[in-house]
């Protein structure tokens, strides 16, 4: 699927970038041409040393923002497919910084879409965040108004063989600034604080979340929001997994921060499918028959009340489960 291909990855140097430029080079050894694309000279000088190009000669290493249109299509020359994982996501620090986070994400959002139209690229497809169902801090809401831009770019793209999709899901096991790395770290205080005893989050592996973008690379048709079905946790149960020894302080749920998180809403599930290993929230206006991509992939159309949220889930994780995959995805030297 990616052999013979160009793919520019933006924010390329984060847990995900890493997790697919290892992925597909494991996968795809012809791939022709990884460009990570970032701001920070020091990531991409310490991910150079874990992906030395002496021995992978497809890498390049590109410093630039996709703030900046222009540098940003400088390295779109000749690139088939774009992945878009920059993002400002920290949620205190941008409402700290609201102005920064509408730069990042939402115009930074509209300069990926811009490059792809002038630069021939092929494919687009673009990370998501639970945070933009139904949003209630900006983060989410510049994350719901990069899901439009790129939805929406398949209206005015004219007769480009070019699509662009966009993926969704939840809290990335062990990602940075994630609850576990932070869990962790606080055990060896002896007291872990949590927001919430009743919150709940969807829980989601960097693999996991690498193959359902490359899904989307080679299935989308143009403008499909893909939605994966993923286990839940409760924080309760993440906390007597990591340290159950420890004292618990309740420290209160955080400005902009929800008790449960939501990747569907029942607003979405109008133009909600089930395509069996994950859901798709279709565009309003498809360009493509409705009828006919519903028989390509078996898509069936969910209940009009349907609703997806980490709180109503029917799959939970439970402590033995969560241990595992902190052992397996986050610490090898872990123990409880």
């Amino acid at each position: 699927m990616l052999n013979d291909k160009r793919i520019l990855i933006t924010g390329g140097t984060g847990s995900f970038g890493k997790k697919f430029v290892e992925m597909t080079l494991k996968q795809f050894p012809q791939v022709k041409r990884l460009v990570i694309y970032s701001r920070d000279e020091l990531k991409q000088y310490e991910m150079a040393q874990q992906f030395p190009t002496a021995k992978y000669p497809q890498l390049r290493f590109f410093i630039g923002d996709v703030r900046d249109g222009e540098r940003l299509k400088r390295a779109c020359e000749r690139i088939d497919i774009i992945i878009h994982a920059a993002a400002l996501k920290h949620v205190p620090v941008a409402e700290y910084n609201p102005m920064e986070c509408i730069k990042t994400n939402i115009f930074g959002a509209e300069n990926v879409v811009n490059a792809a139209l002038d630069m021939g690229v092929k494919k687009v497809v673009a990370l998501s965040t639970d945070k933009a169902a139904a949003p209630i801090n900006l983060y989410g809401a510049t994350k719901l108004c990069s899901d439009k831009l790129f939805i929406a770019a398949n209206n005015f793209k004219g007769p480009r063989d070019l699509t662009f999709s966009v993926v969704r899901y939840g809290n990335v096991l062990g990602s940075r600034g994630s609850v576990v790395p932070f869990f962790l770290e606080k055990k060896k205080s002896g007291t872990i604080p949590i927001t919430h005893p009743d919150m709940t989050r969807f829980n989601i592996t960097l693999e996991e979340g690498v193959n359902l973008v490359m899904h989307a690379i080679e299935h989308s048709w143009g403008g499909e929001l893909y939605v994966p079905k993923i286990p839940s946790y409760k924080i309760t149960t993440v906390v007597e997994a990591i340290a159950p020894k420890c004292k618990t302080e309740i420290v209160g749920i955080r400005p902009g921060e929800k008790l449960h998180e939501e990747m569907i809403t029942e607003t979405d599930a109008m133009n909600t499918y089930d395509c069996g290993k994950f859901y798709v929230i279709a565009p309003i206006n498809p360009s493509w028959s409705t009828e006919e991509w519903c028989k390509k992939f078996k898509a069936e159309k969910v209940p009009d009340n349907f609703r997806y949220s980490s709180g109503n889930n029917k799959e939970w994780l439970g402590v033995g489960e969560l241990r595992s995959l902190i052992k397996l995805h986050v610490d090898a030297q872990f123990e409880a």
